[in-house]
């Protein structure tokens, strides 16, 4: 099987082959300086009412891209991957060709295949996220979030981010995967770089079209610092995946990480190449969503107190409310796809080869869909229809995984700390991708 990192296509031609019918977007969204209060709303509610299918202009020679923020339209998007290729362009905004290891595997893993080869690779990992294995995880991941509050509990007052939502995500993953004890704390430090990495690049990748790739050049010497120990984390971490993971080909264990180490596309186990796509993919997306989403939550009973006061009376509306938090939050911001075909969606003729972006956000706050969508309503009756985990074959594997642990946050947290509340104003990134809160300050009345 080829690396798609070597057969992705980068850059187009500049500008729409065909005429726009709808105003070209007011909104800089390759900008991530857009982002730095969280995703833009309103913005976002501008243009599923004036132009729905908008086309972006973008800077330097990258070719520009087509926005779908409406519901509808960013449903049929998602639903045909034979015109709408995850592969051909990957899913991310930009790309360019690099030698980078982090570069190459951001390309060479699952998320960025099409069928058939998504599908094989997506069933290989899909006895770990069944809802009898769920049901073992649950116990785990509970007892690890009363070990968080403890900790948290005669405080007083902390940065949520801290102490709880960038751990508990880490270690549900290290259950999943099966990483010795001893060795999670690496999983912190590695995070840390990842974060920090994204944000710089996406803050390049917005000014000048660049990403991390010969950026050292023009760097004061404190950032350069950062750049060199960022590559060394990085390594370290693409080390520590293959070794494990070659290990687990020889002593495969029932953990994930065995499950990948020993997946087939074709009857061929994958390359070290995909081995480094894969890790890098649930790394990263097995912490960062869930991450975020346990955060903007607590941001969303403090805005909300009524909701947040019937939670705390019907404890057993939680599963619903979890799937309207997602709805509200919406962590991934936008999913990239290459038409492979000439296609009209939400009337706008769109060109072969040119780059859709769709935002998940933006069609989960759709009026058409979702009455006042802006309401924070925990028994909104199809809270369940939001699309924050995408749809149809690429739907995000760990959905659950993250639903269960937003579940035993909220269920104990509003139990232990029924007057927890945010305290201040949150951190976010400059990230188009994610909705990336760096820190997020609450109160709550210490326990004796």
């Amino acid at each position: 099987m080829r690396l798609i990192s070597d057969t992705v296509e980068v850059g187009g031609v500049k500008g729409p082959a065909n005429k726009p019918i709808y105003p070209v977007s007011p909104v800089e969204l390759w900008n991530p300086e857009v982002f730095t209060k969280g995703p833009p709303m309103d913005l976002f509610a501008r243009l599923r009412t004036e132009s729905p299918v908008a086309w972006n202009d973008e800077p330097g020679d990258r070719p520009g891209f087509w926005s779908v923020t409406g519901y509808k339209d960013v449903m049929q998007v998602n639903a045909d991957f034979e015109t709408f290729s995850s592969q051909k362009g990957g899913i991310l905004m930009s790309h360019q060709r690099s030698e980078m290891q982090l570069a190459r595997a951001s390309l060479d893993g699952m998320i960025n295949m099409d069928a058939p080869n998504h599908m094989q690779l997506r069933m290989e990992h899909m006895p770990y996220f069944t809802p009898a294995y769920l049901r073992g995880l649950t116990e785990r991941v509970e007892g690890e979030v009363t070990r968080l509050l403890d900790a948290m509990a005669g405080q007083g007052r902390c940065d949520l981010v801290t102490a709880l939502s960038s751990q508990l995500p880490l270690f549900t993953l290290c259950e999943i995967l099966g990483v010795p004890v001893e060795d999670r704390p690496k999983f912190l430090t590695w995070m840390h770089y990842l974060e920090m990495a994204n944000s710089f690049a996406a803050e390049r990748s917005g000014a000048t079209g660049g990403g991390l790739e010969g950026a050292a050049a023009d760097l004061p010497p404190e950032l350069k610092m950062f750049l060199d120990a960022f590559q060394a984390a990085v390594a370290e971490m693409f080390e520590y995946g293959r070794h494990m993971l070659h290990k687990r080909r020889l002593d495969p264990q029932p953990d994930l990480m065995s499950a990948i180490a020993r997946a087939q596309v074709d009857g061929e186990l994958l390359a070290d190449e995909y081995l480094d796509g894969s890790w890098l993919l649930i790394v990263f997306a097995g912490n960062d969503t869930t991450r975020n989403t346990i955060s903007g939550a607590m941001e969303l009973l403090t805005q909300f107190p009524d909701q947040k006061a019937k939670l705390q009376a019907r404890p057993e509306l939680m599963p619903n409310a979890v799937n309207e938090i997602i709805r509200m939050v919406s962590p991934v911001i936008y999913m990239r796809r290459t038409a492979t075909r000439d296609v009209v969606v939400g009337g706008q003729q769109i060109a072969e080869g040119e780059k859709v972006i769709m935002y998940y956000g933006s069609a989960n706050r759709d009026p058409s869909v979702f009455a006042n969508p802006d309401q924070f309503d925990i028994e909104r009756a199809n809270a369940d229809k939001h699309i924050a985990f995408g749809y149809g074959p690429h739907t995000c594997i760990g959905k659950r995984v993250a639903q269960l642990q937003l579940e035993a946050v909220y269920r104990q947290i509003l139990t232990r700390f029924p007057d927890i509340r945010q305290s201040g104003p949150k951190d976010v990134a400059a990230n188009n991708f994610v909705y990336a809160i760096r820190s997020m300050p609450v109160e709550f009345t210490p326990a004796a």
